[in-house]
């Protein structure tokens, strides 16, 4: 696939179990053997250290890895190991991109298509873009590796800008896991679980598979409700309530960090009847203790995960078979290979199928595959069971009877029709002070600069405030540029840019541009 000379970018389309990581060695092998270096790419810290360890058993060279869990001492080195030829195989996240390498041989991109390769704030940037823009420069090979794809990687393919690979089966003769929506609608829930679903638990159990149950929410409520009178534990500091997190007797922001004791009394009316609304992990977590007290359980969420190590530790636990029943959010979706996983139940699938942002299909598409990928790696076949109120929704139809491709194929011509990425380029200017009227007021003055600027056929909206618009007790707005083109939008963008902090409202802001962003609301 690629030799280490010569820029060309190959898109490796291959369904989960189906050995992408398998071509990814094969690659290295050769790269290393022409005596250059590998940067390899991962969306998450905690995928990095099985990929640290599988490739040392492999290859007989110095690692070196990055990640925001290291020291600054443990950067540094690596950084001058790399710098220096010492280091072969670099691998990391998302800041790994800037890595310096003295013989760079080929650049890998796995999970391609995860968000978290999206810095979001500060210095933004998308490192799997920009790694497209670094290999070109080195003038070496670049490899985008995933399941489910994006849908602007799946575009540049088809536009013949990558070579696209596909691994249509899985490897060793694994079968593909079966499919069945569970309509959940009117039938009774313990703490967010059917009991069609958690028979489905304890049959496999009792088989001696292996269990996983994905919810993408931590915490034990997400809301807290006073019974009396209608009071809800909202955040003083932004446009979001409060997620209670039972074990630690707190209320927590997953938004700003805020928190503060559980009430014991209602503020407002000084009732005790508060009641936990909806359920996340650690609710789950209660009714499964229940449910299964003879089962060894862990729950795998950033709350459970923040000791340093501890999410390698827990996952090598369920490897090992030492947990029969695995609950977690996206952090145990991508990428871990668990062999002995039979049934992957997904309790709450209805979070993404009507979200305003354009994106909410494509992700909600992408999480289901990769969690179900999980489910039948090995020789016994794989069940997946997906909670919906929804069963009939047409993104849940066709991505279950007819595949992502065919998911990604439909929702590309959605947004052609629409006039949106990848067929369209945009940049949004955001604007935060700590009252309303100023982030406002600059956009509007950044408009009428911009609307003597513009090229023909661009467009701008708003400007409006941020759909969260109070957060960490900041005020938000943004404006939204549309483009036909990439070409007109940096026409406007070179011209427009350097004039924004001139302009007399820009002192009462804190302002920033990001040019494709991930996320638009």
């Amino acid at each position: 696939m690629a030799n280490g000379t010569g820029f060309s970018c190959f898109l490796v389309d291959g369904v989960t179990g189906s050995g992408k990581t398998e071509v990814y060695l094969s690659t290295i092998e050769r790269v290393l053997s022409a005596e250059r270096q590998v940067l390899v790419l991962v969306p998450e810290i905690g995928l990095t250290p099985q990929l640290v360890e599988r490739f040392a058993a492999r290859f007989a060279v110095p690692i070196a890895v990055f990640h925001s869990g290291l020291s600054n001492r443990e950067r540094l080195d690596a950084w001058l190991a790399a710098r220096e030829g010492i280091a072969r195989i670099i691998i990391g996240t998302r800041s790994a991109v800037f890595t310096p390498l003295a013989r760079p041989g080929v650049i890998i991109i796995d999970e391609e298509h995860d968000p978290s390769f999206k810095q979001q704030d500060g210095f933004r940037y998308n490192a799997r873009d920009l790694a497209v823009v670094r290999a070109n420069r080195l003038d070496i090979p670049l490899i985008l590796g995933s399941a489910t794809p994006s849908l602007e990687t799946l575009y540049n393919a088809q536009r013949g800008r990558y070579r696209h690979l596909r691994l249509p089966k899985r490897a060793g003769g694994a079968r593909p896991p079966s499919f069945r929506l569970l309509d959940i609608r009117s039938r009774p829930l313990d703490g967010g679980l059917s009991e069609p679903l958690l028979a489905d638990v304890r049959r496999h159990l009792d088989e001696q598979g292996q269990v996983l149950l994905f919810l993408n929410r931590r915490g034990f409520a997400p809301t807290l409700l006073c019974h009396e009178c209608g009071w809800i534990a909202d955040c003083p500091r932004c446009d979001a309530r409060l997620t209670l997190h039972q074990r630690a007797g707190r209320l927590r922001c997953h938004h700003c960090g805020h928190e503060r004791p559980t009430h014991r009394h209602c503020p407002d009316c000084g009732c005790v009847d508060l009641r936990p609304l909806g359920q996340g992990t650690e609710r789950v977590e209660e009714v499964l203790r229940e449910r299964f007290p003879d089962v060894e359980l862990v729950r795998i969420d950033r709350d459970s995960t923040r000791r340093k190590g501890a999410m390698s530790d827990l996952l090598e636990r369920a490897r090992q078979g030492q947990y029969r029943l695995l609950l977690g959010t996206q952090m145990l979706a991508k990428g871990h290979h668990l062999p002995d996983v039979t049934l992957v139940g997904i309790i709450d699938a209805d979070q993404g199928l009507f979200g305003a942002d354009f994106r909410a299909p494509e992700r909600l598409a992408q999480q289901i595959i990769q969690v179900a990928g999980r489910a039948g790696r090995a020789s016994r076949p794989g069940e997946v069971v997906i909670q919906t109120h929804h069963p009939e929704h047409p993104l849940l139809q066709t991505l279950l009877q007819e595949g992502y491709p065919r998911f990604a194929a439909e929702d590309l011509a959605q947004r052609q029709a629409a006039g949106l990425p990848p067929y369209v380029a945009m940049a949004l200017l955001r604007a935060e002070a700590v009252d309303a009227g100023p982030p406002m007021n600059f956009l509007a003055a950044a408009r009428q600069l911009a609307d003597t600027l513009t090229p023909a056929g661009v467009n701008l909206l708003g400007p409006l405030p941020a759909p969260m618009e109070r957060r960490a007790g900041r005020f938000r707005a943004q404006l939204l540029v549309q483009a036909p083109e990439r070409l007109a939008l940096h026409q406007l963008l070179a011209r427009w840019v350097p004039q924004l902090g001139n302009l007399p409202t820009a002192r009462k802001v804190r302002w920033s541009l990001d040019v494709d962003p991930m996320e638009t609301l």
